[in-house]
């Protein structure tokens, strides 16, 4: 695995980045930027610069907001859900569509619920399609989940959530 710096928002900037690699994995925000604006241009120069650069698999890390809930709505619309960053939820969508409209071969990877701040890596995680708030699963392995995608790629075109197994 190699880390590298760019502007994921210059599909050349990414296309430079990603040259010579079998596969990226975008966890990218911008706080000051207009959220529809940020991540639907992010998702355009991503898709342009890794095809550019012949890297055909795709890992973007997304939100449990956007994913179905046991109702089939979006969690972000589920009762009692936190809207305050509703905004936020909703240009990771506008993003996820982009990437809809695109031929790499991607997976959107989002907690089911939320981050287990002071959970530790137990090396067992499960994939669903929905999300569910109450879930929680640690950081590590959220990143063990996002790495297995691309070592051995389960989900192909799809938006999926991971919670603790």
């Amino acid at each position: 695995m190699r880390v590298v710096a760019g502007d994921v928002t210059d599909g050349v900037s990414v296309e430079h980045a990603a040259t010579g690699q079998d596969a990226a994995i975008s966890a990218a925000a911008d706080l000051s930027a207009p959220p529809h604006d940020f991540f639907t241009t992010s998702a355009r120069a991503l898709t342009t610069g890794l095809k550019n650069a012949g890297v055909r698999r795709l890992v973007m890390v997304g939100l449990a907001s956007i994913m179905p809930g046991a109702s089939g709505a979006p969690l972000m619309d589920e009762p009692g859900y936190p809207n305050e960053y509703r905004s936020f939820y909703l240009g990771h969508a506008a993003g996820l569509d982009e990437l809809r409209t695109s031929d790499l071969d991607w997976a959107y990877v989002a907690p089911a619920g939320d981050f287990d701040h002071d959970g530790t890596r137990t090396g067992r995680y499960r994939i669903a399609e929905h999300g569910d708030q109450a879930s929680r699963i640690s950081y590590a392995d959220f990143a063990i989940a996002l790495l297995d995608e691309i070592e051995t790629p389960r989900c192909h075109r799809a938006a999926v959530s991971v919670r603790e197994a």
